[in-house]
């Protein structure tokens, strides 16, 4: 806080007081300083992320490929063949697992079917013994 005194008798004139007071200023300034440095780690939620990048790759089926297909219901098809359940897809994974060299397992889903399918057919794939798993979808609208 500034002040003026002044420094001689009663005869000199009250002077105005040129000076700004910044103190109230430098108060607020602190608290909204304050206020942001509190608010901005709330303010940022999300965890860093780097999302996949859309690309167009032509893949060539190998014949001894397994593509599966997931349809609205949840069933699961190879080719023409159904899969009754996750046990008898198991199974069939199983007893592919063990060529040389591995097939890889090629997914095919509905865009309308429940993640849990999907789900459901990954883990009975990873039971079976294969490694290698892929989604087959199709390529961006231009």
């Amino acid at each position: 806080m500034s002040m003026n005194v002044s420094q001689g008798g009663g005869d000199d004139e009250e002077q105005a007081i040129a000076d700004i007071n910044v103190t109230p200023l430098v108060d607020v300034m602190l608290v909204l300083l304050i206020i942001f440095l509190i608010t901005l780690p709330v303010v940022k939620q999300a965890q860093p992320v780097t999302l996949p990048k859309v690309s167009n790759i032509e893949t060539r089926p190998k014949p001894e490929n397994i593509e599966l297909s997931i349809v609205e219901g949840g069933d699961i098809w190879l080719g023409a063949r159904k899969f009754s359940g996750q046990r008898e897809l198991k199974e069939y994974i199983i007893s592919r697992a063990t060529e040389v060299p591995q097939p890889e397992v090629h997914i095919r889903a509905d865009s309308m079917v429940r993640y849990e399918s999907v789900g459901r057919a990954i883990m009975a794939v990873q039971l079976g013994g294969i490694v290698r798993v892929a989604f087959i979808t199709e390529p961006p609208a231009r």
